[in-house]
């Protein structure tokens, strides 16, 4: 499939999650998704109302980090969050699965979380994203998850916050579509820093990529298209 540069901006979360942010940070964060054209800027919570006041008259999307990095808050504390973010204008939700209650296996309880939420995001029209954080994860517990999601179908399953101690890999993500298939996207995010990363993701079978650095990703591949003389890149799905 080819993709203009645009269209590949367009699969970009351009993200500012660090503790420390400042409003200028997040206002400069701003700016430059508008003026790359990405498609929705990763914030923590706190900073949904500035974003959406930011963004206003943008195509860009406002996206909350919900119960983030560690997704260990209680399902009664992520449903007011994500509520509480959609009243301050989000209009994407990524929420952080309970990683202890699938150690233990708790599946019931992973099942009812993620109905719940995805069930909010859904009466709001807002899309909804379940983190995984695979770095702690089997691969059983991977697929266990993805097959829980494909049957309560949130818009994406994503790979990481990128706070563990690993991100996104090739490996997950072809897993990951695997399991869901055409049921449900993918979400890769965590540590893809260049333009090979960037596009070998979407090879694997993600559609929306999370990155604090989709401006120096399509820079370079901009230059890329120069040097070719051409308009758009052509991505080949890799063998499952």
């Amino acid at each position: 499939m080819n993709y203009s540069i645009t269209d590949l901006s367009n699969l970009i979360d351009h993200t500012n999650l660090h503790p420390d942010a400042t409003a200028q940070d997040i206002q400069l964060l701003c700016q430059q998704a508008n003026q790359y054209h990405f498609k929705m800027v990763a914030i923590n919570q706190s900073q949904t109302a500035l974003c959406a006041k930011l963004l206003n008259t943008s195509k860009v999307h406002v996206g909350a980090a919900i119960s983030f990095p560690l997704g260990q808050t209680t399902l009664a504390s992520k449903l007011f969050d994500t509520q509480d973010a959609i009243a301050n204008g989000a209009d994407e939700i990524d929420y952080v699965v309970n990683l202890t209650a699938v150690k233990n296996q708790q599946w019931s309880l992973v099942a009812d979380e993620m109905q719940k939420i995805v069930f909010l995001c859904r009466q709001n029209n807002v899309i909804s994203k379940v983190i995984f954080e695979n770095c702690y994860l089997t691969t059983n517990e991977i697929i266990k998850l993805a097959e829980i999601a494909k049957e309560i179908k949130p818009d994406f399953i994503k790979t990481s916050t990128g706070f563990g101690p690993s991100g996104a890999t090739i490996e997950d993500v072809k897993l990951m579509k695997k399991t869901v298939g055409n049921s449900v996207a993918v979400k890769a995010a965590g540590g893809i820093r260049n333009a090979n990363d960037f596009l070998a993701m979407l090879a694997a079978g993600a559609t929306r990529i999370g990155t604090s650095a989709g401006i120096a990703i399509i820079t370079e591949l901009t230059q890329r298209l120069t040097a070719q003389n051409t308009t758009t890149i052509s991505i080949t799905p890799t063998k499952k």
